[in-house]
């Protein structure tokens, strides 16, 4: 059994989508950030960084933070979602989400979304280091069905971890038709039923955005 404790984030999402892929039973524990939840002492004692999410595994003891720690784990504890030939770009592209991505799109969020007017300079920075980043993920795409994996690729967790990020691309203000590959990727990820369901963890808050 594994307890997640999560919010509905991308990053949060990013984990749950892996585990209800993965069909293994585990409990849902909700950290509303919103109301600093992050911060209770229980939750420091497994999230140290005081983020979500984070995992305890009640089967090894192991209990972790970090995303691409937490989809590297389970991934290879269950010997899913890791292709063995091509391992290391795996982990070469879910280090590319972790390090940029993700960081770079959470800024679009913070200055774009929720601050807009306060600093052109920082809006302008991070929407085109945005547009880049999309850019970068979409020649990856060229011929692919998914960002890793022999042939078309393989369905792996750096799509997992790819694909919550992209589900803001409204709030990015980016029309995913300008990136195509990128949006044929979306949307096949998209109809996956367990990215649906795992896209809802801890609550309902919207359907997945669609182009």
């Amino acid at each position: 059994m594994i307890d997640l404790y999560t919010w509905t984030t991308p990053n949060g999402r990013k984990v749950s989508i892996l585990l209800e892929e993965l069909g293994i039973d585990y409990a849902v524990h909700s950290i509303d950030i919103s109301k600093d939840e992050q911060f209770d002492p229980d939750f420091l004692k497994i999230a140290p960084n005081n983020r979500i999410p984070a995992i305890v595994d009640q089967e090894t003891g192991v209990q972790m933070m970090e995303t691409g720690a937490i989809m590297l784990y389970l991934a290879e504890k269950h010997g899913k979602f890791i292709p063995k030939v091509d391992r290391w770009a795996t982990i070469e592209w879910l280090m590319w989400q972790m390090g940029g991505l993700g960081p770079m799109l959470g800024q679009v969020h913070h200055f774009v979304k929720y601050n807009a007017g306060k600093s052109e300079y920082s809006e302008e920075r991070y929407s085109k280091e945005a547009r880049r980043l999309y850019g970068v993920l979409d020649r990856r795409l060229e011929g692919r069905d998914y960002i890793v994996g022999s042939g078309r690729g393989e369905y792996s967790i750096t799509d997992m971890a790819c694909f919550p990020w992209i589900a803001r691309h409204d709030w990015q203000q980016i029309d995913l038709n300008e990136f195509s590959n990128v949006r044929d990727w979306y949307v096949r990820i998209a109809e996956r039923p367990a990215v649906q369901s795992g896209y809802q963890i801890p609550k309902y808050v919207t359907d997945i955005p669609m182009p």
